[in-house]
């Protein structure tokens, strides 16, 4: 289903995560960038299978509104299969809790999407979408955890989309980035999916392998490679990104 590959390529330029763990890993952290402080991230990826490929690339746009609460707006391009502007996710990030002796935290993510894209040409849903989702950091002296749980009520403009595709999904994944040097981490992540296509109850499992490498304390070069771990997702993503903070 073309739909269900556009999001999947989406989600994985989009949810990078801009504190502690980061692109190319999907599943988000609690930092968040401080009050006055900007992110900014720029993501691409291709994917390829034995039928087809896909591309594109996304911008993100993170403000630090107070300490513990970021604004970004990530507005997306696809070139393959189909070319155009992805429909525009804003999030809002409010770390709720933050121990510091016990590097636990917790944060709240909730954010919609702005029907910017074309749906006729399966680069957007037609309709606002909405979600949340629920962060929890744990940081130690050489690797952190981090754990997403989330929920989406999915909207679509295109009465034929609507009828193959599930309004409500759920993603759940877990991650852990390890310090191999002072300006070298590796990445690890794994996930599951709910599949937006109704006729199919085989839910898509993905791993994501990286690493992330600091040039500078505020700029960030990072590759991975994303592949599925059931015939949900067929295609092997390959990933790459810079973060810059200031």
């Amino acid at each position: 289903m073309m739909v269900n590959k556009s999001i999947a390529l989406i989600l994985a330029l989009l949810c990078s995560a801009p504190a502690f763990a980061g692109h190319p890993m999907i599943t988000d952290d609690t930092g968040t960038q401080g009050r006055g402080r900007y992110l900014l991230e720029f993501n691409c990826g291709f994917s390829t299978n034995n039928i087809d490929a896909n591309g594109g690339m996304a911008g993100a746009l993170t403000l630090g509104i107070t300490d513990n609460v970021d604004l970004s707006v990530a507005p997306p391009y696809q070139w393959a299969p189909a070319k155009g502007i992805g429909d525009i996710p804003v999030q809002v990030k409010w770390r709720i809790f933050g121990g510091e002796q016990s590097g636990l935290s917790l944060a709240l993510k909730p954010g919609f999407s702005i029907p910017t894209g074309d749906e006729k040409k399966r680069v957007g849903n037609g309709a606002f979408s909405g979600g949340m989702m629920v962060i929890v950091t744990q940081e130690a002296k050489q690797a952190d955890m981090h754990c997403n749980v989330g929920y989406t009520r999915n909207a679509y403009g295109l009465k034929s989309d609507a009828e193959v595709s599930r309004l409500d999904t759920w993603h759940a994944s877990i991650a852990a980035e390890i310090q191999v040097t002072q300006k070298l981490h590796s990445v690890v992540d794994i996930g599951i999916d709910t599949n937006p296509d109704k006729t199919s109850n085989t839910h898509p499992v993905y791993l994501v392998g990286g690493l992330i490498y600091s040039v500078t304390k505020d700029f960030d070069l990072d590759v991975g490679v994303k592949g599925g771990l059931d015939h949900a997702i067929t295609d092997t993503m390959f990933l790459a990104g810079l973060t810059v903070s200031m």
